[in-house]
């Protein structure tokens, strides 16, 4: 069993990080094994994940990770080992800073989630090896968790007096019983008082059956520290906005707040995420270079869509899944015929490349209106996504809210200025573009309804309207500073600053 805070060679102990997190992008090569087999992505908590993890391996820190074992998506298919290898492969692990829930319910797998209640056997089964055989493994002095698949941890943490930081990536959650909970083989009578009830528990017998826990909650309430994904986020919930998010949720997380114990850290893009480098477009360019890359890139985009093929005409990219929830597509699908036809001399065009409940209303105003040259629609495919990006003049994100958001992140660097509701993590990441003062990147509108978006295209349109040379120069603008702004060294580095301040000493500056 390794001891809590290993020694350096100078003797100076090093902080030993345990980072629990569902999903990841990748690990960096040293850490492990199989560090350059693991990728289980579902969404920006991969991302951000890695790019942790990343930054504190690099700076020689003591850091672990504790992921499912997807066997299936880390290609590992055990079962074609014959015996001899599979005793090699098992005892690969020890010693390892990558440490691997096992549970046949992972093995198999080719997502990260489930659709239904399966995500509630998966979270369980993740936590009990967590909880029953990682923490006792790897004897962390701060653990970091991610969202309501790991709400539980952050209580057994506070019992052994262990600092975690709790990230909420959104404000989904799952409940269950204590008798649930312990009958998938953890013992929450040690900690049960740490945890979140439906209603105040009289004593731990009385509400085993029947008082059910609320995961996200208790991950809340129990951690020491928490942080959404965007700073504009966390005011918005303690100022009570978003009436669809639960008491139990806003409540925890106002109380961290009023107790100076909450942050607000922007996710950051994947660093993947550049045209210089992208290998999934067939035009590479860089902030000096894009226009006529961004035009070869333009006309193979609107070959892959059906649209008419010219590379002097605006088009407006959807990126984003097309949930009216959140999301907002009915705003675009209530103007999109008309706003076409306002600018149809311009040769104005809409690509959206997003799967999703919304998608055939987009589909009915295509064929309704005969404009198949002018509205693309397809299924997401990452690949074509990529493309959407780099041939795009202007990207669409109208979100009601917005914990944090990737997309708004993600166009500026390939040069395409979003279009963007004021809330959430959009607020943090687009600013009105200004020409005259070389100020901002993107388009902002604050009245959530169709007409707020309509005026933030015509402002995009107006944008357009500019001679080339302006068009180009505030573009190369955007993408360099995009590039410096939005990855993940930034990103990780506020973490590493709110571990330093968790652990009250300092992490960087004793690795370096």
């Amino acid at each position: 069993m390794a001891t809590r805070s290993a020694k350096k060679k100078d003797g100076v102990k090093k902080p030993r990080i345990l980072i629990v997190t569902p999903e990841i992008t990748y690990l960096p090569e040293g850490m492990g094994n199989l560090a350059g087999q693991m990728s289980a992505k579902a969404g920006g908590m991969a991302d951000v994940s890695a790019s942790l993890v990343a930054a504190l391996f690099d700076l020689g820190a003591d850091v672990h990770v504790a992921l499912p074992h997807y066997r299936r998506m880390f290609h590992e298919e055990t079962a074609k080992l014959v015996a001899e290898e599979l005793r090699v492969y098992k005892s690969r692990m020890p010693n390892e800073r990558i440490h691997l829930a096992e549970d046949r319910c992972f093995y198999y797998r080719d997502h990260v989630y489930s659709r239904g209640d399966g995500n509630a056997k998966l979270s369980l089964a993740f936590q009990r090896e967590v909880i029953n055989n990682i923490m006792n493994t790897v004897q962390p002095d701060l653990i970091h968790c991610n969202d309501w698949m790991t709400g539980l941890i952050p209580a057994a943490a506070r019992r052994e007096g262990i600092p975690c930081l709790f990230t909420v990536h959104n404000i989904h959650t799952h409940k269950m019983t204590l008798s649930q909970v312990e009958d998938a083989g953890i013992d929450a009578a040690e900690f049960w008082n740490n945890l979140y009830f439906s209603r105040p528990p009289y004593n731990y017998e009385e509400s085993r059956d029947v008082n059910p826990i609320d995961l996200q909650a208790s991950g809340i309430f129990a951690a020491h520290y928490i942080n959404t994904v965007s700073p504009t986020f966390l005011q918005e919930v303690v100022n009570g906005w978003h009436d669809f998010i639960p008491d139990s949720i806003r409540g925890e997380i106002r109380n961290k707040f009023h107790a100076g114990c909450a942050a607000g850290i922007l996710n950051s893009p994947d660093p993947t995420d550049n045209p210089a480098t992208d290998d999934k477009i067939p035009y590479r360019y860089g902030p000096e270079d894009h226009a006529e890359a961004k035009r070869k890139n333009k006309l193979a985009l609107q070959h892959a869509l059906g649209l008419e093929e010219n590379p002097d005409v605006p088009i407006f990219f959807w990126p984003s899944r097309l949930d009216p929830v959140q999301k907002g597509p009915q705003l675009l699908a209530d103007i999109a015929y008309r706003f076409l036809s306002k600018y149809w001399k311009e040769g104005a065009q809409i690509a959206i490349i997003a799967n999703g409940a919304f998608q055939q209303p987009f589909w009915d105003i295509r064929s309704f209106h005969g404009i198949q040259g002018r509205l693309g629609v397809a299924n997401f495919d990452g690949r074509l996504s990529q493309l959407g990006f780099a041939g795009s003049d202007f990207m669409v994100m109208p979100s009601l809210f917005e914990p944090c958001g990737l997309p708004q992140m993600q166009a500026p660097i390939y040069g395409s200025l979003a279009i963007a509701h004021n809330t959430g993590g959009l607020h943090d990441t687009v600013e009105m573009l200004d020409v005259t003062n070389h100020h901002g990147n993107g388009f902002v509108f604050d009245y959530y309804n169709s007409e707020g978006l309509f005026w933030a295209m015509d402002q995009a349109m107006e944008f357009w309207r500019q001679p080339s040379d302006v068009r180009e120069r505030e573009i190369s603008r955007i993408m360099t500073e995009s590039l410096k702004r939005f990855n993940h060294e930034a990103c990780a580095q506020q973490y590493i600053e709110l571990y330093e301040k968790m652990l009250n000493r300092p992490l960087v500056k004793r690795f370096v």
